[in-house]
Formats: structure tokens, C-alpha cells, sequence
């Protein structure tokens, strides 16, 4: 099971390393190494939600998410995205952003510093609102009780996430993105870029995330239909006919998922800048990373862990929260990655320690409530 699942996540590490020493050496080998499992301890987080949502995909999905997934998230997001943000943001053609990137490392980090108040305003926003709408959900099962449940009661009010966001965004461009910070330790005034990338981040889920809920909610009920159908032929010898509404569903799911995965990217793309400023290094180590992370949202759904552990994605989402907080901050201060990282682990790490214990609370509950049952039964023989 766990070779088949990280079979080539294994073999595209191996290949990334070999590549790495034969571009630039064994100082190349570590970086590419370090690179790796910066992107890895990053996004654990997102391997957790992803799961959430790639549980409910047919096997046939899972595995285009493992094979043009990955394409997507480590050619498009960890090697296109930045020459694309440094093109776009500095006004020039793809092929000169292009040789700017193999040629000039020095000046495209710089322009990558200054495009990050951009970056980091539509990752911060689309991710602020995955959080918003879980944490405003009314849910079986809570974790942090004290603060989901009067928060599940304040979410019965329509849009209130959108208006939340909003206002977010609000203090955000007059606040840190008046002084975003930019490369030789200078600041500038991006509020209006804060502003247009940060509603561009906000209409980006509504869209992504509303086709994907409408063709999901539509599969349900689809799915109830074909039972019903299924009941009906078994009982008059027909054969029901099928289902064609799941690839539409699977799609916009899958369509969510890749720009979920771009969102959790962005803050692994900008602090690879802290280590090396080599396009090609950083996409040989995130892209090492990123086949991990998918490899370990696949692991999860096969495993069932979402199911055992239950507090997890409760775990995830508040690093997501924690994320999209740190990502505005960052548009004025520079935050290590390590603390960013160590935010999703503790979080991550305390919601397993606690699934933990409500299982075992659970077990000993139902080995004393049976118990109690054989002595029961003893007591009423005699």
C-alpha cells in the first residue's frame, strides 16, 4: 500500500536529486533536499483538506490528480507561475521574464519581492475564505467546541464570510499594504493592488468553489435517483441507466482542488527565494515536494484516516485560517517560514493528539457499556 502510493513520489525524488547534482553539484543536491521538505512541512495542511474533498472522487480522479495534478502544480505553479507573476507585474514578455530568470537571478528575485503584496492578497483571500465557510458551518462534530459553536450560530447569517473577507481585505490595503514591503528594504504603497488581487482571490472561490459545490450537490442527488432506479430494475428485470453527471462533478471538484493547491503555493514559491534564487533548483525541490503532498492526500483517503481521526481537517482548517493571516501580514513584515510551517504542524499535530483521545474515550466508553451489558445478562440467568 504505501509503496503503491508513493511509488513515484519516491521515483521522482530520486530523479530531481540525480538532476540537481548533475545541474549544479552536491550544494545543489542540498538545496533541492532543503527545498523538498520546506514545501513538504508547508503543506501538509493541504494534503488534509485535499483528502477531505478527494475522498468523495472516483479512483479514476485520484489518479488524474496524481498524474496531470501534478504536471499542474509542479510545471504550472512552481515554474510557470513565477516568470508569469514576474511578466505580468513588471510588464514585460514571458521570454524575456524567462531569460531574466536563468540569466539575471538577482533582478528577477527582485521583481518576484515586489510582485508578492499581489501574491500574497489573492492567495490570502481565497484561503481566508475555504476557513471562514468551514468555520461558519454547523458541523456534527467539534473540536474546539467554545469557539465552533457560536460561530456555527453567527454562520446562519447569508454572506456573512464574504462581508468578513471584505472587511479584512479592507484593513489589510490600509493598513500593511500601504507599506508593503519590497526588495533592498524598501516599502511602497500597493493598496490598490492589494485591493484588485484581493477581491480577483475572493471572486476566484466563489466561482471555483460554487461549480463545484452545485455539480457536487447534483451528484448526490443523482445518486439518490440511480438508487431508486436501481431498486426499481431489480424489481422489474431492467437494467438502470447510468450515471454521466459524475465527470461534470469530478471536474469542477478536481478544477477546485488544483486552485486550492495553487493558493497553498504561493508561500512555498516566495520563501524558496530565502534559499535559492535558481528557477531551476526551486522547481526540482517544490515540485519533489508537491508530488509528496499529493501522494499523502491519496494515502489519507485510501487509509480512511479522515474517517479514524476526526478533529484533522478541523487541524487543517485553522492552519489555512493561520496561513491566510500570515500571507497579509507578510505584505509589510517578513515572517520565516519556519514559523509558518511550525503553525500548520502544532495545529495539525494537536488536532491527531486529540482524535486520539476521543477514540480511545469512545472505546472505553463502549467496552464499559458492554460490560455492563454481560453483567446484566449474568446477573438476570442467576
Amino acid at each position: 500500500m504505501l509503496l503503491k502510493t508513493f511509488g513515484w513520489s519516491f521515483a521522482i525524488t530520486a530523479l530531481g536529486l540525480v538532476a540537481a547534482v548533475f545541474y549544479g553539484g552536491w550544494e545543489a543536491f542540498g538545496i533541492v533536499a532543503i527545498l523538498s521538505i520546506l514545501e513538504i512541512s508547508l503543506s501538509f495542511d493541504n494534503a488534509v483538506v485535499n483528502a477531505g474533498i478527494l475522498k468523495k472522487m472516483s479512483a479514476f480522479w485520484q489518479k488524474i490528480f496524481l498524474t496531470v495534478g501534478v504536471l499542474i502544480a509542479v510545471f504550472g505553479m512552481r515554474l510557470v507561475f513565477p516568470v508569469v507573476i514576474v511578466a505580468v507585474t513588471a510588464k514585460i514578455g514571458p521570454i524575456d521574464a524567462v531569460d531574466l530568470a536563468l540569466n539575471n537571478k538577482d533582478h528577477y528575485q527582485e521583481l518576484v519581492t515586489d510582485a508578492h503584496p499581489a501574491i500574497a492578497a489573492f492567495g490570502g483571500m481565497f484561503l481566508l475564505m475555504i476557513f471562514l465557510d468551514f468555520i461558519f458551518e454547523d458541523r456534527d462534530i467539534q473540536w474546539l467546541r467554545w469557539i465552533e459553536r457560536p460561530l456555527a450560530k453567527l454562520g446562519k447569517v447569508d454572506m456573512l464570510s464574504v462581508c468578513i473577507a471584505l472587511i479584512v481585505l479592507l484593513i489589510t490595503a490600509f493598513t500593511f499594504a500601504t507599506h508593503a514591503h519590497q526588495h533592498g528594504g524598501g516599502h511602497a504603497d500597493k493598496a490598490q493592488t492589494v485591493l484588485i488581487s484581493g477581491i480577483a482571490g475572493l471572486i476566484t472561490y466563489m466561482v471555483v468553489g460554487g461549480l463545484s459545490g452545485f455539480f457536487e450537490d447534483r451528484l448526490e442527488a443523482e445518486e439518490e435517483r440511480e438508487h431508486e432506479q436501481e431498486e426499481e430494475a431489480e424489481r422489474s428485470g431492467k437494467k438502470r441507466p447510468p450515471i454521466v453527471l459524475a465527470g461534470q462533478a469530478a471536474f469542477f471538484m478536481f478544477l477546485y482542488l488544483e486552485v486550492l493547491d495553487a493558493s497553498f503555493s504561493f508561500d512555498g514559491v516566495i520563501g524558496a527565494f530565502a534559499i535559492t534564487n535558481d528557477i531551476v533548483l526551486m522547481a526540482l525541490g517544490l515540485g519533489i515536494g508537491a508530488m509528496y503532498v499529493r501522494s499523502l492526500t491519496v494515502y489519507l483517503v485510501r487509509q480512511g484516516t479522515l474517517d479514524d481521526y476526526v478533529y484533522l481537517e478541523h487541524g487543517a482548517h485553522y492552519a489555512i485560517g493561520a496561513l491566510a493571516v500570515i500571507l497579509m501580514v507578510t505584505i509589510q513584515y517578513q515572517i520565516n517560514e519556519v514559523i509558518t510551517g511550525l503553525v500548520g504542524v502544532v495545529l495539525i499535530g494537536w488536532s491527531f493528539w486529540s482524535s486520539v483521545r476521543r477514540n480511545r474515550a469512545l472505546a472505553a466508553a463502549e467496552g464499559k457499556a458492554t460490560g455492563t451489558d454481560e453483567k446484566t445478562e449474568v446477573s438476570s440467568g442467576v
